[in-house]
């Protein structure tokens, strides 16, 4: 599989680690409803097909990235930065 990350070009899956699912949203730092909290740690699904994910380029320029990748087919149809380097994306 290749990402292509948008400072070093495409590269190997291996480059990067696999963060998480970026399709959920984390509860308020201030929720104190645990079962809201418990399902955002614990409960994931298993979609197929298309699926936002969280990587990170930590065997190149260590920068964090959304990927939508298709879970059955593997094909990645869209790579961007996060974080505050996201300005700076120019694709």
């Amino acid at each position: 599989m290749i990402i292509k990350c948008p400072h070093c070009g495409p590269r190997e899956a291996s480059e990067y680690t696999y963060i998480g699912d970026a399709s959920i949203q984390r509860p308020d730092h201030n929720d104190t409803d645990m079962e809201k909290w418990s399902d955002y740690v614990f409960m994931r699904e298993n979609p197929r097909g298309a699926h936002m994910e969280h990587w990170q380029h930590t065997s190149g320029c260590r920068s964090f990235v959304k990927v939508l990748r298709d879970t059955v087919t593997h094909e990645i149809s869209d790579v961007t930065l996060e974080g505050p380097w996201q300005a700076e994306d120019k694709s």
